[in-house]
């Protein structure tokens, strides 16, 4: 699977996802460091790659409907989440490949403990 890795999220993001088989491409490496949420989810869009945030504002299904995107991943994380939090949720939300392979046209909403999939 193809991610779109925003730049709220760790640079090491994007190879703790190549570890687990996936293509992953890093908003800062496209010149989207600072890019607006509508140029995030239409760089998606256009090259076929599920948004991977920490930007709850993606969960917002009545301006990102999960079915016009190839998946949308929303980290719930704590204000002062460090790397190593973030990366050992999403690295715990990777090991469940079962839900990773039902993405597209769906909003995955990760927390600790839970994974919540919009629609069910």
């Amino acid at each position: 699977m193809r991610f779109l890795i925003d730049a709220d999220l760790p640079r090491s993001t994007k190879a703790l996802l190549e570890k687990y088989g996936h293509e992953a491409i890093d908003a800062r490496d496209v010149g989207l460091p600072a890019a607006t949420d509508r140029a995030i989810a239409s760089f998606a869009q256009k090259h076929n790659a599920c948004l991977l945030t920490g930007d709850f504002g993606f969960a917002d299904v009545r301006n990102y409907p999960p079915e016009a995107y190839p998946g949308l991943v929303v980290l719930e994380l704590p204000r002062n989440a460090s790397a190593t939090f973030i990366l050992r949720l999403l690295e715990n939300f990777l090991r469940q490949s079962d839900i990773v392979e039902r993405l597209p046209g769906r909003l995955a909403i990760i927390e600790p403990g839970r994974v919540r999939l919009r629609p069910a």
